[in-house]
């Protein structure tokens, strides 16, 4: 087995996986724990460790509470040149408390010992060759933005789930995103007699209840109807009297915005939703708000989400800039609508806008009128925000007579500008 080199004068510490369910343990873990004079874990993992496997003097530590302390007295023990065995479920490296444990101890000083992981346990109970799965964990989560990016580009989810976020809430995001294409089923108890799999049609997870130690598996059952990509034509978006930052525009704006992979993407008065769409394929790995305050309009960028399978978009039907005050802070942020209304009254949704993006984020407003654009212009000056105009004016084939002609776009003024 190899190991990095310890931190002088601390006694590596031992980490143990144990079989998902059974917790049975294997000639390697008695030996280690024969020799521990302190054994680590959940109480359930602690109660499936005998006294008669420790030496007498062997101290028993649950982890439960804050685990700053925990990690203190271990560090402390192992300093002491004493030896300290952490138990963990299965892997302890994948999604376990070994990443926790890295980090808080440093990798040099632990010993890893793997036993098979709970995916292992339900890929095979279920015949899923898994390479290509992706894997989501909600534990202690208050949003749900990992499972939707993976509904976006996975066939095939696993979800660990905890006490909150449970199978029957897992079931209820997906309903209200409209990502009924997706299957369930909920493996609860693997490896133990009480082991348990159901497959269930997401609205009949409603009040059910599940054993703490359940896994969600996620299939796709059929494609989105749109393929999510950049430049998707503007006829297959649901749109109300043309009001659509339409695909040149579009193109331009997103390429301004630079929108990167872990983004936090504001789209305000965004319509039909097309520009927070296909910002959301660039965010693979952040968050997308679609702020639109028509109901129809909000109706239709839910609509869009559904069809395109952009569930990473997140509609917020409100009114500006209110209803800004509890999304958490853009690293972007695509004004599309709302500047030269009512909305905009002295400048304060520009105002909240820029208060509120973070360091180093970018702000990409569409004007058509002119005293909009001098409005955004002047407010960047006042800030001291380095920024910048492009004017675009797009020409589109137009059937005439039999025969094509260019049919001109509005002229668009798409004006940037960057916080330091």
């Amino acid at each position: 087995m190899f190991t990095l080199p310890a931190m002088p004068n601390m006694e590596p510490v031992q980490v143990i996986g144990l079989a998902p369910g059974s917790l049975d343990i294997t000639p390697f873990a008695k030996d280690a724990l024969a020799n521990a004079d302190m054994v680590v874990g959940g109480k359930r993992l602690l109660a499936s460790c005998p006294d008669s496997l420790l030496h007498t003097d062997a101290e028993k530590l649950p982890i439960s509470g804050p685990l700053g302390p925990i990690f203190k007295k271990i560090e402390d023990t192992a300093f002491k040149k004493k030896k300290v065995v952490i138990l963990a479920d299965g892997d302890p490296l994948f999604f376990g408390i070994g990443k926790r444990l890295t980090e808080e101890l440093g990798r040099e000083n632990l010993i890893f010992e793997p036993s098979t992981s709970t995916m292992q346990v339900a890929a095979s109970r279920l015949g899923l060759p898994w390479q290509k799965m992706d894997f989501v964990s909600l534990h202690g989560r208050t949003d749900f933005s990992p499972l939707y990016a993976a509904l976006v580009r996975a066939d095939l989810i696993a979800v660990f789930t905890d006490a909150t976020n449970t199978p029957a809430e897992v079931a209820r995001a997906l309903l209200e995103r409209g990502a009924d294409c997706f299957s369930m089923t909920v493996l609860e108890d693997l490896g133990t007699p009480d082991e348990k799999i159901r497959p269930l049609a997401l609205p009949e997870t409603w009040g059910m209840e599940f054993s703490d130690l359940n896994l969600v598996i996620l299939e796709r059952q059929y494609p989105p109807e749109i393929q999510l990509t950049l430049g998707i034509p503007d006829h297959f978006y649901l749109h109300q009297k043309n009001l659509i930052t339409k695909l040149p525009v579009r193109a331009a704006g997103l390429a301004h915005l630079n929108v990167e992979p872990s983004s936090t993407v504001w789209d305000l008065g965004a319509g039909c939703g097309s520009v927070s769409i296909e910002a959301s394929h660039l965010a693979r790995r952040g968050r997308v708000f679609a702020v639109e305050r028509h109901k129809t309009r909000a109706a239709m960028i839910r609509e869009n989400i559904r069809r395109t399978g952009a569930w990473l978009v997140e509609t917020v039907f409100g009114v500006m800039p209110d209803c800004l005050l509890d999304l958490p802070e853009p690293d972007r942020v695509f004004i599309g609508g709302g500047l030269g209304g009512p909305s905009n009254e002295d400048t304060s949704l520009l105002k909240l806008a820029c208060d509120r993006l973070k360091q180093r984020g970018r702000i990409v407003a569409h004007c058509i009128l002119l005293d909009t654009l001098h409005t955004a212009k002047a407010h960047f000056q006042s800030i001291g925000w380095h920024f910048g105009v492009t004017q675009l004016q797009a020409s589109a084939t137009d059937s005439l007579a039999g025969d094509l002609r260019f049919k001109a776009q509005n002229p668009v003024f798409i004006l940037w500008a960057e916080k330091p």
